[in-house]
């Protein structure tokens, strides 16, 4: 498996990828995950981390496209030839613009290709505002095009990004596989780990949010929400988890500007263990993202968190909400604090959002329904490469490395 991203870290991509591992592991097979020199090691029974070298000056790196990922994914390049020019590997399991040299690499060793894709990339360059040029956009829009079409199958997080694979990558085997998956199960919680970590608000009302600290999560709407929250609930509380340092300071010097500052609470990022102990705080939860398509990963564990769930009423929410498991707002600032004194003065809504919520994602975001889809696309993968190609899946068993 092939992750251009430091893992492990908490933020959407490297949970996807962390899921994936535990899904395959649990199959049996047994997995060497390339990816970059940063991030925390994570032990699970058939996982190995392999690290790509590091480059001069580049410490870390951030959300999105840059040119810090430019030069990482050189020497991430060839620690993938180097691995599989040992022969050891039948299925390459690449993700994002990983893929871009994991399809002619897995042409070149006559190995399965899996292309696991959590955004367009095309799309990236105008979310984050980064190479953003239409030549640009063109080039990654071929290259996409021909590792969609050339790979042996494909797995998209979302309808969006379904819609954008499916008519490229034709007869291959595709899976709509929500990044659905339970932290709990790999990390456990403070409590069960016999952790202290106890987190008190007393007497105040919680809206939480938690997740990265990027412009396209709309935190300025949020806080400027809060606001207007504060002079209708007087004993409301806002608490942000997440966001790098630099970042939360630029948001707490909002927050002071703002006048909100001794209401509000900034974390920065926590380990996913602490993350249920506020969850258990919050009166509400909020996600304000105010632009993209890609359904959040954090929406996923939201909904079984009991806690009615107050978001914006754009498509990179509506792919998975519905207004009967959500309070949907337009995204302004004046939509968002509507919607969350809606939620907080009216117990019975609330509580029923809650339940809502825990419904749908038993009925069908379950971790069961996860490790099911995982099984199912990888059974038609090898099943269609065997039947095209034998002596490529020759090999494929509980040894399967990817």
């Amino acid at each position: 498996m092939v992750a251009p991203q430091p893992f492990f870290r908490p933020r959407g991509t490297p949970f996807s990828v962390l899921h994936r591992i535990r899904a395959l592991t649990a199959l049996g097979h047994q997995v060497d995950l390339i990816t970059y020199p940063f991030g925390d090691d994570v032990s699970i029974p058939g996982l190995m981390i392999r690290r790509s070298a590091r480059v001069p000056l580049v410490r870390d790196v951030r959300i999105g496209p840059s040119i810090a990922k430019l030069f990482l994914d050189a020497p991430l390049f060839f620690a993938t030839l180097s691995a599989l020019r040992t022969g050891r590997y039948d299925l390459v399991h690449s993700h994002e613009e990983a893929a871009f040299f994991c399809a002619p690499l897995a042409h070149r060793y006559g190995v399965i290709h899996v292309y696991d894709m959590h955004s367009s990339l095309p799309q990236q360059l105008s979310n984050f505002d980064s190479f953003n040029f239409g030549p640009v956009r063109k080039v990654f829009s071929s290259i996409e095009h021909h590792v969609l079409s050339s790979c042996d199958g494909v797995i998209t997080i979302c309808q969006d990004l379904a819609d954008v694979a499916l008519p490229q990558c034709r007869d291959k085997p595709h899976a709509m596989i929500e990044n659905t998956g339970d932290d709990a199960l790999i990390f456990g919680d403070a409590d069960s780990l016999g952790e202290t970590h106890t987190v008190d608000f007393s007497g105040q009302r919680v809206i939480l949010y938690t997740g990265t600290f990027e412009p396209y999560q709309g935190l300025d709407l949020l806080l400027e929400a809060f606001v207007l929250v504060r002079q209708r609930v007087a004993d409301s509380h806002l608490v942000l988890v997440g966001g790098q340092p630099t970042q939360v300071e630029a948001y707490k010097s909002m927050a002071r500007v703002l006048e909100i500052e001794s209401h509000s609470t900034f974390t920065g990022q926590v380990p996913p263990t602490r993350i249920p102990a506020y969850i258990k705080s919050a009166e509400l939860i909020v996600s304000p993202r105010s632009s993209g398509t890609n359904t959040p990963l954090k929406i996923y564990g939201y909904l079984r968190s009991d806690r009615p769930i107050v978001a914006t009423n754009l498509h990179t929410h509506t792919q998975t909400l519905n207004p009967r498991v959500a309070e949907l707002v337009p995204p302004t600032a004046e939509g968002l604090a509507d919607g969350m004194v809606k939620v907080l003065t009216d117990r019975a809504y609330a509580r029923s959002l809650a339940e809502a919520a825990r419904r749908l994602s038993d009925a069908e975001y379950s971790d069961e329904a996860y490790m099911r889809k995982v099984a199912d696309f990888y059974n038609q993968v090898i099943e269609r490469a065997a039947k095209r190609k034998p002596e490529r899946v020759a090999k494929v068993g509980p040894r399967a490395s990817t």
